[in-house]
């Protein structure tokens, strides 16, 4: 039986708040909601919380209408409720916020920040999908702080053979077809059969990613690890099942390139890739993954292909924006009772200061 809190005044009328929400709820509301992100699903906060020192804190509020809107959220379990951190989602793990099947109005939306700004919790964090950002960002202002996020997509409407003439550009389309060329062994895994490939060639990725920022290979496999876990993988395809496909390519025997897709609905998305980039440069593996996985979303009814975040004007905002990919905010909103965020941040750039670290 899943507690449920005294009722809260709001202007939107008594709202009943239930913690954790009841699964069966929530994905009610998610088979509903038309731009459900993979990640605002209730297999993504499993895969949180089996591979992290997480909790479900997920929030369903019950308004009196019969209006219901589930918040995915978790918090860190051991801690002191005064010391916890509750956030959708947490720093690497992409796009939380509200789910509800419709109609969510400036009333709802402002009681659900108000609860959250409430919360007994050292930080809070709210970070918003494309979708309804502006709605949900104004029901935020006053009470949570604005961070900036972008996050990049391909639409996928037309289906594949409008994607590739009208919206690949020209010179992703020519790395494609000299991949082609190259006669690649290309393998798509739906079983995680595939995880220790993904798990070489991201080994391979770390020590490429630490001669690029000046960082000691020790720490740069600390960091990284501590990021992105070698179970985690391993977690997120078991509980994806089929729904989470590891695309890989070889050169002659010798691991290339591999990169994850998540999906859910009509919603795929690019979670992580990795190379070995002096086997996959040569012969444009990673291009031609690309395009097969988003071959691959337009054959499954997809309409949107995520490519996650990136930073306005960097390389990597150009690399995805060479398939298609348009630039939409997805912002984060979050609170602070003690200036915890900004200690991590100085002594980060103290670190970086100390090793001459070089942002990619």
């Amino acid at each position: 039986m899943n507690p449920t809190e005294p009722a809260v005044a709001t202007p939107a009328g008594p709202v009943q708040v239930t913690t954790p929400a009841p699964r069966e709820v929530w994905w009610d509301l998610a088979g509903r909601d038309p731009d459900l992100a993979v990640t605002q699903t209730p297999t993504w906060l499993d895969c949180l919380c089996a591979t992290g020192p997480h909790r479900d804190a997920s929030r369903l509020y019950t308004f009196p209408g019969g209006g219901r809107i589930v918040l995915p959220l978790v918090s860190r379990g051991r801690r002191p409720r005064r010391l916890d951190a509750e956030e959708s989602w947490p720093a690497g793990w992409g796009i939380g916020g509200p789910v509800a099947s419709a109609g969510v109005g400036p009333d709802e939306a402002r009681a659900v920040c108000e609860d959250l700004a409430r919360r007994p919790a050292l930080r809070v964090g709210l970070r918003l999908r494309p979708q309804g950002a502006e709605l949900w960002g104004r029901a935020a202002r006053g009470l949570l702080r604005l961070e900036p996020h972008t996050t990049q997509a391909i639409d996928l409407d037309g289906g594949f053979g409008t994607v590739w003439r009208d919206r690949f550009h020209q010179r992703v389309r020519r790395d494609v077809k000299r991949a082609e060329k190259a006669h690649l062994d290309v393998e798509v895994d739906r079983s995680g059969r595939l995880v220790p490939v993904f798990q070489e060639l991201y080994d391979r990725s770390i020590e490429r990613w630490a001669v690029q920022q000046h960082e000691p290979r020790a720490l740069a496999r600390l960091r990284r690890r501590r990021e992105f876990p070698e179970e985690r993988l391993a977690a997120v395809a078991a509980r994806f099942g089929a729904a989470c496909s590891l695309w890989a390519a070889w050169d002659r025997g010798e691991p290339a390139a591999a990169l994850v897709v998540l999906r859910h609905g009509p919603h795929a998305k690019f979670w992580r890739a990795a190379m070995d980039r002096d086997v996959a440069h040569p012969v444009r593996a990673t291009p031609l993954l690309y395009r097969l996985a988003v071959e691959d979303a337009c054959a499954q009814g997809c309409r949107v292909f995520d490519l996650g975040e990136s930073a306005p004007g960097s390389s990597l905002e150009h690399f995805k924006a060479g398939f298609g990919a348009v630039s939409r905010p997805s912002p984060r909103y979050w609170r602070e009772r003690l200036p915890v965020s900004a200690a991590e941040r100085g002594l980060r750039t103290a670190v970086k200061r100390a090793i001459r670290f070089q942002d990619a």
